[in-house]
């Protein structure tokens, strides 16, 4: 299993989000990139000192077999439901939900057999 962030030190969001993935999961691979910096300027978060609001996440896990996408990305809702609603929390969460078997699958279309 890797895991990988942003260079600097995650937050306590962003572990939040990494400690709670890995618990359901546990995933294969996990990505978490905090995009914040990238949104400071839009209107909804004028006025908000939260450092960790927008987020892109990467998850490689087994426990995603035979689930459809839409249930893959509830389920990843429902488990930051509380940090979603807390005024200053995650505002946008952009997922990236896969099996094993789908990410060597697109390699192998991406490469071609051998």
């Amino acid at each position: 299993m890797s895991t990988a962030s942003t260079p600097k030190t995650p937050g306590k969001v962003e572990r939040l989000i990494e400690e709670r993935i890995q618990k359901a999961f546990n995933p294969e691979e996990l990505k978490i990139t905090n995009d914040s910096h990238l949104h400071r300027h839009h209107a909804p978060m004028q006025g908000v000192s939260s450092t960790e609001t927008h987020f892109r996440v990467r998850i490689v896990s087994s426990a995603f077999a035979k689930k459809p996408m839409l249930m893959r990305h509830r389920e990843i809702f429902r488990l930051l439901d509380d940090e979603m609603k807390r005024v200053g929390g995650i505002h946008a969460l952009v997922l990236d939900t896969k099996t094993p078997e789908e990410v060597a699958a697109a390699a192998q279309k991406t490469h071609g057999s051998p």
